[in-house]
């Protein structure tokens, strides 16, 4: 009677043979992806790996995923490298990746490309956004290892050109695992200290991977965030790196960027010596033009003779004074013709007037005027006014025309 197998013995016996076979262990093998996953709880990725006829599911941890630099997306094609076993759950063959290059394209050249096209299309790469670099710097800040050879170029320089100038060392390892981190820590070191007005990063030439940490998403955003301007000076002058693209002013080595940076102390000290001669020769031509001014004003008018205003004030005030005399003058002399004016015609109507050509006035003993005998009683005491003196009389008699 043939054995009766169990679904799981199986799997397992297929598994073991799998295992066995030395020839699917630790292999390479070249296809396309497809139906990436980034599982992102757990870090693992899930995808296919296939080619014009057949396809093979395949899972990469994240103890390795971690380690992949590029990032891997549907079509691309890759070589893996890994081990072919059973998954018992689902009794399927699947590939467990240990490793993964892109397939005829450098691993590192990759995740450059795509980092670089990553930043640019976030405007990390604009011109607008990047910072003038300081003519005259007070201190100048220095990333780099503090035991390299970058480290003394610069200083040289910077001895050479203006030794008076001071700096700060933010120390980095500049290569390795954790250099990224320390670089832009370093970077935000300096940012929060403002000690500095101008920062140079950088390091000395060599390859793609001794260059990397420079070509770092978190070195771009780093050097993108800072407040104060940033020279990129890595590698050699042909090596060019993310850091470069981002930085507010690339250098083509360490050394040029300390000679960017740093002005010469001689010519800033013959600049301040021509421009302390123009402020001289400015200011005595100054003076003498307002020495002029004022000689032409002490030449002229009050300031050349003090006493001139007064007099003529004097005078001026002598002709208001004949003047105010000759209008007050015709003035009582026009007002006093008015009145004589005047006073004829009161005397053409002056009662007085009239008595003085022979008539008389006469007033009751109330002394209203009287102006018909009807007025008047028999008997009745009047009193006549005359030119020249007045009458009491008695009436006798009374005639009404």
């Amino acid at each position: 009677m043939p054995k009766i197998w169990s679904v799981s013995e199986l799997v397992g016996q297929i598994s073991q043979v799998l295992q066995e076979q030395k020839d699917f262990q630790n292999c390479w093998i070249s296809g396309e992806l497809s139906n990436f996953k980034n599982h992102r709880a757990s870090g693992h990725w899930y995808f296919t790996l296939k080619d014009e006829f057949s396809s093979l599911k395949a899972v990469m941890f994240k103890s390795r995923s971690e380690r992949v630099r590029f990032a891997p997306s549907d079509g691309l094609k890759v070589l893996v490298r890994g081990n072919l076993r059973i998954y018992d759950r689902e009794g399927t063959v699947q590939f467990y990746v240990e490793e993964m290059e892109p397939s005829g394209l450098g691993q590192l050249y990759l995740a450059f490309e795509q980092l670089k096209k990553k930043l640019a299309a976030e405007g990390l790469f604009d011109p607008v956004r990047k910072k003038k670099i300081p003519a005259y710097p007070r201190s100048i800040g220095i990333v780099t290892s503090p035991t390299g050879a970058v480290i003394r170029d610069i200083l040289n320089v910077m001895g050479r050109r203006h030794p008076n100038l001071s700096w700060i060392l933010a120390p980095a390892a500049v290569q390795g695992e954790l250099a990224p981190q320390e670089i832009a820590q370093a970077i935000a070191r300096l940012n929060r200290s403002e000690a500095v007005d101008v920062i140079i990063i950088g390091r000395g030439g060599g390859s793609l991977e001794e260059l990397w940490a420079f070509n770092t998403e978190i070195v771009a955003r780093s050097i993108a965030a800072s407040r104060i301007p940033i020279i990129s000076a890595v590698g050699h002058e042909t090596d060019v790196t993310i850091s470069d693209y981002v930085a507010d002013l690339r250098a083509p080595t360490p050394s040029a960027a300390a000679e960017l940076a740093v002005p010469i102390l001689v010519d800033l000290q013959l600049q301040v010596e021509q421009l302390r001669i123009r402020l001289k020769n400015g200011l005595e031509a100054q003076i003498e033009r307002k020495r002029q001014q004022l000689a032409g004003i002490a030449n002229k008018g009050p300031l050349k003779d003090p006493f001139w205003r007064i007099d003529q004030n004097r005078q001026r005030l002598d002709s208001l004074h004949m003047r105010l005399q000759e209008g007050m003058t015709r003035f009582v002399n026009d007002k006093n013709g008015i009145l004589n004016l005047l006073a004829a015609k009161l005397d053409l109507l002056s009662p007085l007037a009239i008595l003085g050509r022979g008539y008389s006035l006469a007033y009751n003993e109330e002394g209203k005027l009287l102006r018909s005998a009807a007025n008047v009683e028999v008997l009745e005491q009047i009193r006549v006014q005359l030119s020249e003196g007045r009458l009491v009389c008695k009436v006798t008699e009374k005639e009404i025309e």
